[in-house]
């Protein structure tokens, strides 16, 4: 059995309690106090992340912009300097390679945020179809990422960034060169939890520092370590896919709810277009619903669901919901049985439990 790939912060996740398991090929803490009390404190206060497992891909060159328009399925020239974009890579046939972030640096430098379990595939595939002027570097193993979540992320963030102002970063834009308690970041305005925050990408050396740092500046407003648990919760809530449940090699955007992140008119053919406009002209077989459980019962990933006898999708992702306390689950289902309200059964440990289709997202935070 191949060894269990650790972070730059590793070595301090005992000091703060961390729980660790393995999570796609790495050793990784799955909570550090307890799921709910790490989802509390990103939704009311806000919680550290190290996601230092996700992959970094530089992409240089003057090319580089035509190369991401065949590669990825949103809008590339949209993005100025300074800015990000949620977007995915699919195969010919329109299966999802991986959903992603792509950050303009500035005119012919990109920098791409992968998965961590597709770092490597992500990377060949990308390789595999570069043309003319293009330039890719894995700045994976050379960099850290840390996510601080929650309504009072930037606040505490701020103690640290005492030559920027943090509140001219906005959403889903990010900064450059930021000195956080001295350490050089780059600093996003994104995150993973439907909260706001910020991602922060530095040196793997300067990780540990940083981390620390952050948790004592944090510390009298109650800013506490989380997992990946509470990270897969707080996700969940707010309807943000995970790759490997609502998107895979067999699921295309259309299908898990991505359609915002395709863009079938810009100019540029990318892989999958043909595929994917053919699926919007002929009308999706199957959708992403939310459902909510009627019977007692948690609907779990990969449970079967039923309408009568017919099986008519599966749950990709489900769980009670921390904060809003219900069983509650994303399915990919046939689309005729998707409408709002719809009664569906969900199997469990062997039995059929009534659940209903819901809106989605579950949670919402209130924009001040």
């Amino acid at each position: 059995m191949s060894e269990l790939k650790r972070t730059p912060i590793f070595t301090v996740y005992k000091e703060h309690g961390g729980k660790t398991i393995d999570f796609g090929g790495w050793e990784l803490p799955v909570q550090f106090s307890s799921i709910k009390e790490e989802h509390e404190a990103v939704r009311t206060k806000a919680g550290l992340f190290d996601v230092s497992h996700m992959g970094e891909v530089e992409v240089k060159g003057k090319d580089s912009l035509k190369f991401l328009q065949k590669m990825m399925t949103n809008d590339i020239s949209k993005i100025n300097n300074g800015g990000a974009q949620y977007t995915a890579m699919c195969y010919e046939n329109g299966g999802t390679v991986d959903d992603l972030l792509v950050y303009k640096i500035e005119d012919h430098h990109y920098l791409l945020v992968v998965n961590a379990s597709n770092i490597e595939k992500d990377y060949n595939w990308l390789n595999e179809h570069v043309e003319g002027d293009v330039i890719l570097d894995n700045l994976s193993e050379k960099t850290a990422q840390l996510a601080l979540q929650g309504p009072l992320a930037e606040k505490v963030l701020q103690r640290l960034a005492v030559e920027t102002n943090l509140s001219h970063i906005g959403f889903f834009k990010f900064q450059q060169e930021v000195k956080l308690n001295g350490i050089k970041a780059l600093v996003s305005r994104t995150g993973y939890t439907g909260e706001d925050g910020f991602e922060i990408y530095c040196e793997a050396g300067d990780a540990i520092d940083l981390w620390e740092a952050i948790l004592d500046a944090g510390k009298e407003d109650g800013v506490i370590p989380c997992g990946l648990g509470a990270r897969d919760t707080l996700r969940f809530e707010s309807v943000l896919a995970l790759y490997g449940q609502e998107l895979s090699p067999e699921i295309t955007p259309f299908e898990a709810g991505i359609a915002f992140a395709v863009k079938l008119n810009k100019e540029a053919d990318f892989i999958g277009k043909d595929a994917l406009r053919k699926q919007k002209e002929n009308g999706l077989t199957r959708k992403l619903v939310g459902i909510e459980m009627i019977d007692r019962g948690i609907p779990r990933h990969g449970y079967p669901v039923f309408k009568g006898e017919e099986l008519i999708g599966e749950v990709t992702t489900g769980t009670q919901s921390p904060t809003l306390k219900r069983n509650i689950g994303l399915a990919l289902i046939k689309t005729e049985y998707a409408g709002l309200e719809s009664e569906v059964e969900v199997e469990i440990r062997g039995k059929r439990l009534k659940a209903a289709v819901v809106p989605t997202p579950f949670y919402k935070r209130e924009k001040k």
